[in-house]
């Protein structure tokens, strides 16, 4: 009897062990943390922007093609982890699209 509580008591406290260390995962994932949260919102409120922004693109195969090259560029990137790289790839897409829209303004 004493033999079986102490086992009882071994495997709580292993299992105990293992969840404090490793956290179950979430079903979404891995936890971001909030720099990626915040970098990931910035990469959102920039594609939404471009896509909103290629709606005054009158011929429609250019604005296809737009649309088309920015979800690649995003898709491309889109493994990237390193806040500095991403900070980077936010910053140049944003002067980019900027210097499209003065573009599409003369159009």
């Amino acid at each position: 009897m004493r033999l079986i509580q102490t086992v009882s008591k071994l495997r709580s406290a292993t299992a105990f062990r293992s969840y404090a260390t490793n956290p179950a995962k979430s079903r979404l994932g891995a936890t971001l943390s909030l720099d990626h949260f915040l970098q990931r919102s910035r990469a959102l409120s920039l594609y939404r922007t471009i896509l909103r922004g290629t709606r005054r693109i009158n011929d429609s195969t250019t604005r296809a093609e737009t649309r088309s090259f920015a979800r690649t560029e995003f898709e491309r990137h889109r493994g990237v982890t390193d806040l500095t790289h991403i900070r980077y790839l936010l910053s140049t897409g944003k002067t980019e699209w900027e210097s499209m829209e003065r573009y599409i303004g003369g159009m």
